[in-house]
């Protein structure tokens, strides 16, 4: 191969690149659309969206957004702030089916006694999902050690394990087993175990190395009432406050870009890079509860009762009350991340639920 054809090649590869992400833009044109509509129409203030098919990928943000910008994700924090206590697991330093009173000595009583991590890690139990002083904890400014005193004093509303019914507190105690562990903040383990590994630069519990004016604010407008949502004293405690950005809390408060959240997702169904072992992988993504109740991982949601309509049954991820979704679907190889600011529960059907609706029907 003479320079002129070698130079002429290196020419054609680049173009060749540029042709192929313009068709894989064009197949999901609609799934994007309907994101870049509902920000010119002002429903959303912000958004960002990663989605992945094989090895075509897109990322868009709209808004004030830039596809590096962290958003607070809400409850995708679950999966993520549950890794440290996997991590532990695949040490052998717990059992998922040990009693959580084993670490936890104060959670005994009205049959606190027989719940186990498991129950904890998959919403049955029997704790709530907000504590009923949440409100008043956040306008003091409580420290997380505050919200697990308080939850590690709850009464059941039934008994471990019969039932289903979503659970912040259940995830916030099975990260306090981490804690007592390892004696280091879950922030710290977030950090050790999930964002460092996976090389996650735009991502944190609570701030880390982020700064406030990098993160993108939430539509506290229409935010959940446990945010502060109709409460106009709720700014110095609602999601975009200084204090909840800072806090950390295990159940809602990690920051992260759609990028950062696309390759977590990814680190369970590519195994693209060494992060667990892939039996501590798999247990968290596959069903862990008897048949009748909503099906759920270990800090994952399956399938459309736990996520959103329109996804297969075996989909894998979770979705946040501050506007944001992320799922995989390991069969087709495909997943997707969208992050809005406006909160979910602000109009029905959600802006991020179309998008995934469609994105779907792009699979078909």
């Amino acid at each position: 191969m003479d320079r002129r054809t070698f130079i002429q090649l290196g020419a054609i590869v680049p173009l060749a690149t540029t042709l192929e992400a313009k068709c894989v833009e064009d197949r999901f044109s609609a799934t994007l659309k309907v994101i870049a509509d509902a920000v010119e129409r002002g429903t959303v203030a912000s958004a960002s969206v990663s989605l992945q098919v094989g090895d075509e990928q897109i990322q868009k943000a709209y808004g004030k957004a830039t596809v590096e910008s962290p958003f607070l994700l809400g409850s995708i924090s679950k999966p993520i702030c549950v890794v440290p206590l996997m991590r532990l697991l695949s040490e052998g330093a717990l059992q998922l089916e040990d009693l959580a009173c084993r670490y936890l000595p104060e959670f005994q009583g009205d049959g606190r006694e027989r719940v186990q991590i498991l129950h904890l890690l998959t919403h049955v139990s029997g704790l709530p999902d907000q504590l009923p002083d949440n409100a008043q904890l956040r306008k003091t400014h409580a420290g997380l050690e505050d919200f697990v005193k308080h939850a590690l004093r709850l009464p059941l509303s039934f008994e471990a394990g019969v039932r289903y019914q979503y659970s912040s507190m259940g995830i916030l105690l099975a990260t306090e087993v981490a804690r007592r562990l390892t004696s280091k903040s879950i922030l710290h383990m977030t950090q050790e175990y999930v964002f460092d590994p996976l090389g996650m630069k735009h991502s944190a519990l609570g701030l880390g190395a982020l700064q406030m004016e990098e993160l993108i604010p939430v539509q506290t407008e229409h935010a959940a009432p446990e945010a502060g949502g109709g409460d106009p004293t709720a700014r110095d405690w609602d999601w975009n406050s200084p204090y909840w950005r800072r806090l950390g809390a295990p159940w809602g408060g990690v920051h992260a870009s759609a990028s950062d959240v696309h390759t977590f997702l990814r680190a369970f169904y590519r195994s693209e890079k060494e992060f667990l072992t892939k039996p501590v992988r798999d247990r968290m993504i596959q069903n862990q509860l008897p048949k009748g109740l909503v099906p759920r991982g270990v800090g994952f949601g399956i399938g459309a009762s736990s996520l959103v309509e329109g996804v297969a049954e075996t989909t894998v991820g979770h979705t946040g009350s501050t506007g944001t979704l992320a799922w995989f679907d390991a069969k087709r190889d495909a997943s997707l991340v969208v992050l809005t600011s406006l909160p979910g529960e602000a109009v029905r059907p959600h802006p991020r639920a179309i998008a995934s609706r469609t994105f779907t029907d792009s699979l078909s």
